[in-house]
């Protein structure tokens, strides 16, 4: 009586997988929030804090660094540190995607949303 039904049926499945994946993109990427990664230049010299969303938070210089003469390195090297810090959260942010991904099938290459 209902046979015809059953495609409706494998809709709702869908519609519910997609919802729970909503929820989990939602986690995640308030857990990219808390993730820190530390991006360094100098040897270490210079050192930047971001979240795996890619926001600065700290920024670490020592301060054996500090010569006048010496200005413009100093920029690139906390510019090297930022870029840096900015790549490690990119990757730290794909690999957080690809955790919650995993398993879905999804064509090689493809973005979520808000990624």
């Amino acid at each position: 009586m209902l046979k015809g039904l059953g495609g409706l049926g494998d809709m709702a499945k869908l519609m519910k997988q997609a919802q729970e994946m909503q929820g989990k993109m939602a986690e995640m990427q308030e857990s990219l929030n808390s993730i820190l990664v530390t991006g360094e230049s100098g040897a270490g010299l210079v050192k930047a804090t971001a979240t795996a969303k890619g926001e600065l938070t700290a920024l670490e210089i020592d301060p054996s660094i500090f010569n006048p003469d010496e200005k413009e390195v100093v920029e690139d090297l906390i510019l090297a540190a930022i870029k840096d810090a900015q790549a490690k959260a990119q990757d730290r942010s794909q690999q957080e995607m690809a955790k919650l991904t995993e398993g879905l099938n999804l064509p090689p290459g493809m973005q979520m949303p808000g990624m």
